[in-house]
């Protein structure tokens, strides 16, 4: 761990308290329940979980403020925690707990039961190759042998490691040779291979083997060494970056760097213990290679849990001594299956890097998977043959490891050359460096220019192929960007049908300069839109981005093993193709049902964020660690939102030709041609009260709209040209204006009145007098309200009671003092006259005419 500056002695000894030790903690998960809880900084988690009956069980690895609480008794699915809150919560809507009176459990902020049996699998994205390898070409092969000799490199497999020199389809390889003859080959670099093991005994990899940065999450002891038969896949993937230059075997990119070893895969462990693992060593293990994900079956949408996403943050953020871990994540094998990366929630993250992978030809394999979240593409198995690399056993090598699995740890083996010449750059730094050097390939696909950094892009190739000369000689010299900003649009509310067939549902947002310049964001980098859309058979569904430039992502295609009836539920998609871009103007988001079938869907909402390189590095901040209430990302009191957007949505109807831009590129769906037309609707988002969903805009259709809009009243009743739903909403919201009119003009009538009475005004009193019984002549009389004596049995008085509450305004009104001076002065009573006659007197007086002022 850095230190920086002079700290006491004590000090000096907490900070050293290493990431082995938080992790070497043992956890029985058979035996125990335990707690991922966010405590409220300055908290001592003893004092929490001593209230809750709970034993603490020691920090959550690098996450500020996060702790374990242990249950001794498993209960399976009940939730400690979480009926604790629910209780006081109870407590305080019955007013047992006084809703502002502070209590212990007020500092808890998050709390998630760690549940291993609802976890998804974690799949390690390899494939086995075919065997057909072609003709070398000679003069290649001595080249190689040169190369090889100039370096001291006398491994017996080099020759076949292709991936470092091909001399078989010459410049298919990642172009490092010139980068070692310079001397850059990894020195102070540290890989971390988080897998399922990695063999340390290995001659290949032991000199290069990294214990402080190693641990075995999946036992919980310190070395991650391969237990099971299958335990293969770490130990591969770490000979492709860090294999020994020796006698054994080939060489890694970084040879002369450090690696270790994370073991996760080889059984299923806690959203804890894997954020712990993400997090692991972030101060000395710089760059992190994941190959591994959701299944890749065309069917899985699955994203990591709320404290594996804060861990990523928290990398970014503070690993390396703030300038950021580095993620690299296999894109995925699922092509064959429809899948795309962007169905993945690790590898459509903006901290990851994602990478697909190409044939040691050049093409596009059948397993790699197509994403607007990709960002680069390296080489892997294909075309009959795969990456020759290290395997378990102390001597043991393997010719066939292949799938995204073995495109990945090349791009973080190239990261560690980055460091070793320029260990100042950032995470974002890396990321812009692989999009401005990667290397176009001859191969057709849906290239697209983005103008914006001079480079074309592909779904299936991203920005191209990862070069390693390009890569480090650019790092050598790069000045870092400005840290991240970003900007969150407002919820965009569209509420319609999605047409079948390949015309889509249409709604746009307008980001304006002032938007940008009060979020202080200048040049894009990530894209993402956050999405609810229900729908019967999500595999029919596709989306596309289309920035103000005009270049277009298809951020969700259609996959056929998908049939869920889930739809998406703030789900959030990402794209790399807009970068660099200045994100002022209109961004649109099409949503196509690409199959004409009985399965029907709603577009629900939609989101935008925009983040990217500020404008001004003093006054930004870090964006915030992601809530609950994602969304990514419900949590609008920390981010910027702007006053004001207006949105267009394209509303289906029979009657009008399709209103569709006519350079807007469409993505090949399976799908029968729609013959369903639309037209454009306007609406404009209104101003945000605090919710993060604004109200729903209010839809003005085109004059053509009329005709297919049928009464849904009587036909005095006008239309205005709308459709039913919307006639509803209309007549609906006047019904409402008038029982509130009503009920405003009877409240008010019956203030006047009471105001009247009051006050002496007017002999209508409005109710009757209650008669005298007289059989009740016993009761005697006495005097009423404002001295109106009352006689009768005991209905009477129970009514003449009914009505002085019924009219009585406030405690605030007079004493019955002065009530009684008020009543003999209204009705002319004398201080020594006698109330029973003054009533009779008032009984017998003439009628009033019309108009006559009583008082």
């Amino acid at each position: 761990m850095r230190v920086i500056g002079s700290v006491p002695a004590l000090l000096l000894l907490v900070l050293q308290y290493t990431p082995v030790t938080l992790a070497a903690r043992v956890r029985d998960y058979d035996a125990h329940d335990y707690y991922a809880v966010h405590l409220r900084q300055g908290v001592q988690p003893e004092e929490v979980s001593s209230h809750l009956g709970l034993q603490y069980d020691g920090p959550l690895g690098e996450l500020e403020d996060h702790h374990f609480f242990r249950a001794d008794i498993r209960q399976h699915d009940h939730d400690h925690i979480q009926s604790a809150l629910d209780d006081l919560r109870r407590r305080r809507r019955k007013r047992e707990v006084g809703a502002g009176e502070p209590h212990t459990l007020d500092h808890i902020l998050l709390s998630q039961k760690q549940q291993l049996h609802t976890r998804f699998p974690l799949v390690k994205r390899a494939v086995l190759p075919l065997r057909a390898i072609d003709m070398p070409v000679d003069w290649a092969v001595a080249k190689n042998k040169e190369i090889a000799e100039s370096l001291g490199i006398s491994d017996p497999i080099f020759q076949e490691q292709w991936h470092l020199y091909n001399h078989v389809q010459i410049g298919h390889d990642i172009n490092v040779t010139g980068v070692w003859q310079q001397g850059v080959t990894g020195k102070n670099s540290t890989v971390c291979i988080v897998d399922d093991g990695l063999d340390m005994d290995s001659e290949d990899l032991k000199d290069n083997y990294f214990a402080e940065g190693s641990y075995d999450f999946n036992d919980q002891v310190e070395d991650p060494r391969p237990r099971l038969s299958d335990d293969h896949h770490g130990t591969r993937c770490a000979g492709e970056i860090a294999a020994v230059r020796n006698d054994v075997c080939g060489v890694g990119i970084a040879y002369d760097g450090k690696v270790s070893g994370v073991r996760i895969l080889s059984k299923v462990i806690s959203d804890a213990d894997e954020a712990i693992a993400m997090n692991y060593a972030y101060q000395d293990n710089q760059i992190y290679s994941c190959s591994w994900g959701p299944p890749d079956d065309g069917q899985s949408m699955e994203a990591p849990g709320i404290i594996i996403r804060r861990a990523m943050v928290n990398g970014v953020q503070n690993g390396r001594g703030g300038l950021g871990s580095i993620y690299v994540f296999a894109i995925g094998n699922g092509a064959s299956n429809d899948d795309n990366c962007n169905f993945d929630g690790y590898t459509n993250s903006i901290y990851s890097v994602s990478v697909g992978g190409i044939d040691r030809k050049g093409l596009h394999p059948y397993y790699s998977e197509k994403c607007s979240a990709q960002l680069v593409v390296t080489y892997s198995s294909g075309s009959g043959d795969a990456i020759h690399t290290t395997d378990v056993g102390e001597r043991s090598c393997y010719t066939n490891h292949g799938g995204t699995s073995a495109a990945g740890p090349l791009v973080a083996g190239i990261y560690a050359l980055m460091l070793e010449v320029n260990p100042a750059l950032t995470w974002r730094d890396i990321q812009w460096l692989t999009v401005l050097t990667a290397v176009k390939l001859d191969q057709d696909s849906d290239w697209a220019m983005n103008k914006a950094v001079g480079k074309e892009f592909s779904h299936q190739f991203g920005y191209g192929k990862a070069d390693a000369w390009a890569l480090v000689e650019r790092a050598r010299t790069w000045e870092n960007v400005k840290p991240q900003a970003w900007f969150f649009s407002p919820w965009m509310h569209v509420k319609h049908p999605i047409p079948q067939g390949d015309q889509g549902l249409t709604s746009t947002f307008t980001v304006t300069t002032d938007m940008l310049k009060e979020a202080n964001l200048d040049r894009l980098e990530h894209v993402t839109v956050t999405m609810n859309v229900d729908h019967t058979r999500r595999g029919d569904l596709s989306v596309e981005l289309r920035s103000p430039s005009g270049m277009t992502s298809h951020i969700a295609t259609a996959r056929r093993n998908d049939g869920s009836n889930a739809g998406y539920v703030d789900w959030t998609f990402m794209s790399v193709a807009h970068w660099a871009e200045n994100g002022v103007g209109e961004w649109t988001v099409v949503v196509k049902d690409t199959n004409e079938n009985e399965h029907t869907g709603n577009w629900t909402d939609w989101r935008l964020k925009l983040y990217g390189e500020c404008k001004d590095a003093s006054k930004q901040d870090l964006l915030p660690l992601p809530t609950d209430h994602d969304d990514d990302d419900h949590n609008d009191e920390e981010v910027h939102v702007p006053p004001v957007g207006t949105t267009s949505v394209a509303v289906p109807t029979e009657t009008e030709p399709p209103v569709v831009p006519s350079d807007l590129p469409s993505r090949p769906v399976n799908s029968k041609t729609s013959t369903t037309p639309t037209i454009t609707a306007t609406a404009t988002e209104p101003t945000p009260t605090g919710d993060d969903k604004v109200e729903e805009p209010t839809e003005t259709a085109t004059p053509s709209a009329t005709a297919s809009s049928d009464h849904l009243l009587p036909h005095i009743f006008p239309t205005f040209g709308v459709t039913k739903t919307t006639q509803a909403w209309i007549y609906g919201s006047l019904a409402l204006i008038l029982i509130f009119l009503s009920g405003l003009g009877i409240y008010w009538y019956r203030m006047r009145r009471r105001k009247a009475w009051m006050s002496g005004g007017g002999d209508d009193y409005g109710f009757e007098m209650v008669p005298k019984d007289e059989d009740d002549d016993h009761d005697g009389g006495r005097t009423g309200m404002n001295g109106h004596a009352k006689k009768g049995n005991g209905n009477g008085k129970a009514r003449a009671g009914q009505l002085y509450d019924a009219f009585a305004p406030d405690d605030s009104e007079p004493e019955d003092e002065e009530f009684e001076e008020v009543g003999r002065e209204r009705f002319g009573i004398g201080e020594d006259e006698d109330e029973d006659e003054a009533l009779e007197r008032y009984r017998d007086r003439e009628p009033l005419r019309e108009g006559t002022d009583v008082r």
